[in-house]
């Protein structure tokens, strides 16, 4: 159990728990994986600060995000959209946390922008909450289950990628599976997802739940939840417009970033927003997202701390070493050292290739079928995502939800997915592996 892995991640959730900042909770545990795998602190930090660099990519495409996000509240266009809300899904959470969860899946497959949806949908939308007295943890736990339950299961989009990362890791560990199999593998832990969002929506979140003191934010997003009569304009045209050049954009050329620099512009020079705001806006931008970017940023850093100290690898060997003949056991452990390394790096599609060069041997020996070691793998790399502080299927629905700041990261986010999804995926992943 002195394993760096092990040791750190504990580290990480006990300080979560106990209300610590996530980006300081991360930043000791990878201080503490460092120490437990013989570096020293000045090795640690380097070692840190070289691996930031693997998300410095995805943090300014964030920020970015933020600032359009801004944009788009200023012109108030998302008032038209939270009125038609309130006069459709009044007194309907269920409806409401399904179409969530609905559109959330949509940006995994069909439109593939992951969590660059959640900045601008969500904050709008958070006076509708309040009115309706919707427990947030309900909407981060739709909201998660959109962000991970598609690539599980579907092979379009990321779900092709992923599916296409567990074919392409296994065939290279010397087992074959064609990619058009891996649905069938993913199938049933997918479903177990499902259980745990109807679980949450329709028994865990269900009552009523009332967020105070009520905090004024200034933010031009918070003010549009202020339902104030107006037409359709001009305006609001030319921001539709931008909102689908941006999309148009990012799938062209496949970059988050030009796809929010044009939105950006756009806004800007079809007069939507004053050019001579401009610091304003991406200030408040700042303020939405620049805390996910840097959570994402320290996130690398010690992802690579727990790779190239080799403690993964010897995580793995060292568990694998006492299974013996145990189907069932070695089942169960190689699911919860997936949740161990997924927690600490906070990416499932990462996680994948570390799992597979291990786990492919394994079960070789153990004579798990393809299919069957599909799903440990794929499951094992899912399980873990949900729940995790560093990861973005966490730390983007509180981006949205803690707008006006009154949605905990730890204790609105993560703790409700942990529970909803990592514990179904666990016993739904054991079954595949035993019956497929």
């Amino acid at each position: 159990m002195l394993n760096a892995v092990v040791i750190s991640v504990i580290v990480m959730v006990v300080l979560s728990l106990l209300r610590v900042n996530v980006v300081l909770a991360i930043l000791f545990a990878a201080l503490t994986a460092g120490l437990v795998a013989g570096l020293d602190v000045v090795e640690t930090i380097d070692m840190l600060v070289s691996g930031m660099g693997g998300q410095a990519s995805t943090a300014l495409s964030y920020i970015l995000l933020g600032a359009f996000a801004v944009m788009i509240g200023y012109s108030g266009i998302t008032g038209f959209l939270v009125r038609l809300l309130i006069n459709a899904l009044k007194g309907k959470k269920a409806f409401m946390l399904l179409t969530i969860a609905g559109v959330a899946s949509l940006s995994q497959n069909v439109v593939p922008v992951h969590i660059a949806f959640i900045p601008i949908l969500i904050p709008p939308l958070l006076h509708l909450f309040d009115k309706m007295k919707l427990d947030r943890r309900a909407v981060a736990t739709s909201l998660t289950f959109g962000l991970k339950a598609p690539y599980i299961m579907i092979p379009a989009g990321f779900g092709l990628i992923y599916h296409g990362i567990i074919s392409g890791e296994m065939q290279a560990n010397g087992m074959e599976i064609a990619i058009t199999q891996v649905p069938l593998a993913m199938l049933l832990p997918g479903l177990g997802m499902v259980v745990g969002l109807l679980i949450a929506i329709f028994f865990t979140y269900r009552n009523d739940r009332v967020l105070t003191p009520e905090i004024e934010v200034e933010s031009e997003i918070a003010a549009t939840s202020e339902m104030e009569k107006q037409s359709f304009t001009m305006k609001h045209f030319l921001t539709i417009v931008a909102i689908i050049a941006t999309l148009v954009v990012q799938l062209t050329f496949d970059s988050l970033i030009l796809g929010a620099l044009t939105g950006i512009v756009l806004m800007f020079g079809f007069r939507v927003v004053p050019f001579k705001q401009g610091d304003h806006f991406v200030n408040d931008g700042i303020k939405m997202m620049g805390m996910i970017a840097f959570v994402m940023l320290i996130a690398s850093g010690y992802a690579t701390i727990l790779k190239e100290t080799g403690a993964v690898e010897t995580l793995v060997e060292a568990s694998t070493a006492y299974l013996g003949d145990s189907m069932l056991l070695a089942a169960i452990l190689m699911l919860l050292v997936g949740l161990f390394i997924t927690m600490g790096i906070g990416s499932s599609f990462g996680t994948i290739p570390i799992l597979a060069a291990l786990f492919v041997p394994l079960c070789l020996a153990l004579g798990f079928s393809p299919l069957a070691t599909a799903a440990l793998i794929g499951t094992a790399g899912a399980i873990g995502d949900a729940g995790s502080p560093a990861s973005d299927s966490t730390l983007g629905p509180t981006a949205g939800l803690n707008a006006d700041g009154r949605h905990n990261h730890i204790w609105d986010t993560c703790v409700p997915t942990f529970i909803h999804f990592n514990i179904p995926l666990v016993i739904f992943g054991l079954i595949a592996a035993m019956i497929l």
